[in-house]
């Protein structure tokens, strides 16, 4: 996961979701920049890149919905026939 805010605000956020992914902080935009998703506004577009073991990227998922996005991740992985841990 990549997000603007910084390191404290990212840590924060992975110790009370208990998250087991890195969180990447970009808090100067320029991972945002690279990848298309910096907005007009300042903040990035809420796409879901999925990256392939060789670095190619997959799948660019930009319907992301907040409160549906673990199930279309594990969705969209089943479909891309990401092998289960």
């Amino acid at each position: 996961m990549a997000s603007n805010d910084d390191i404290e605000t990212n840590t924060k956020f992975a110790e009370k979701n208990n998250a087991t992914f890195p969180v990447l902080s970009d808090e100067n935009k320029s991972v945002a920049e690279a990848y298309g998703v910096k907005s007009m506004i300042g903040y990035p577009k809420r796409w879901t890149f999925y990256i392939g073991t060789d670095g190619t990227i997959l799948k660019i998922d930009k319907e992301v919905t907040p409160l549906s996005a673990g199930k279309d991740i594990a969705a969209n992985l089943a479909e891309l026939n990401v092998d289960q841990k």
